[in-house]
């Protein structure tokens, strides 16, 4: 009899693929890290933990911190403080639980994540497109994108606007949410300005699990609406510097 049924482990799938992804960078990368530990959970006869979303959190930190070999950026955040970071804000893991998924002491994982949200603002500034269709939303998450410490170059209520500011104004990073009512659509929009020019992404939407099924072409990055200033802070930052480097 194996640890965890496999049931259990397809039902925490998509919270891995995002945590890996946001981790990695990069859907290919993440997806390779969740396949390895699904691999080797169903092959456990016993459990560290007592939910398969966390064993799977627990195995994917294992094998990026066994293959990692450093951000590669003068001052970056700690691989360690990244995952904590990921972990607690993006994937809502309790403190005391993130620590053990990392296997460090409770006391020191508080200090570190204190010490990296206090490199966030100015570790990774960029100039940021935002596609949202909703007047009140988009202003929110305008100030919310300026407070983290990046500059909003423009904000598109449609594909089309979100194609032609993206081509005047060439962006470091866009968060897209997924649909935009009339307007058009959040995936094509990105998919169009990516035929001349690249940028990471940030994909917002209130139903992560819907792009998170490993079966096409799909974001790296994905934050849940609604979502804290601290969640878009880190999922910037990851997408910026490009996550953890694999080998």
């Amino acid at each position: 009899m194996t640890a965890f049924r496999r049931e259990d482990l397809l039902r925490a799938l998509p919270y891995a693929r995002r945590y890996a992804r946001a981790l990695c960078g990069g859907q290919e990368r993440g997806d390779a890290l969740v396949t390895d530990a699904v691999r080797v959970l169903l092959a456990a006869e016993q459990a560290q933990d007592a939910e398969a979303r966390h064993a799977l959190y627990r195995a994917v930190t294992k094998y990026a911190g066994e293959k990692a070999i450093g951000a590669g950026l003068e001052g970056a955040l700690t691989q360690s403080q990244r995952k904590l970071l990921l972990l607690t804000s993006l994937e809502e893991v309790s403190l005391p639980i993130a620590a053990s998924l990392l296997e460090l002491d409770v006391t020191e994982a508080a200090i570190m994540l204190t010490s990296a949200r206090d490199q966030l603002r100015s570790a990774a500034a960029t100039d940021v497109l935002i596609i949202e269709d909703e007047p009140i939303i988009a202003m929110d998450i305008e100030e919310l994108v300026a407070n983290c410490g990046h500059r909003v170059i423009g904000v598109a209520a449609t594909e089309a606007d979100a194609v032609a500011i993206a081509e005047r104004s060439r962006p470091g990073l866009i968060l897209a949410d997924i649909n935009l009512g009339a307007g058009g659509d959040g995936t094509s929009a990105v998919s169009r300005i990516m035929r001349n020019h690249y940028a990471p992404v940030i994909f917002v939407t209130a139903y992560p699990e819907r792009l998170l099924t490993g079966e096409a072409l799909e974001p790296a990055f994905v934050i849940t609406k609604p979502f804290e200033p601290l969640t878009l802070a880190i999922a910037t930052y990851q997408a910026v510097t490009g996550g953890v480097h694999l080998e």
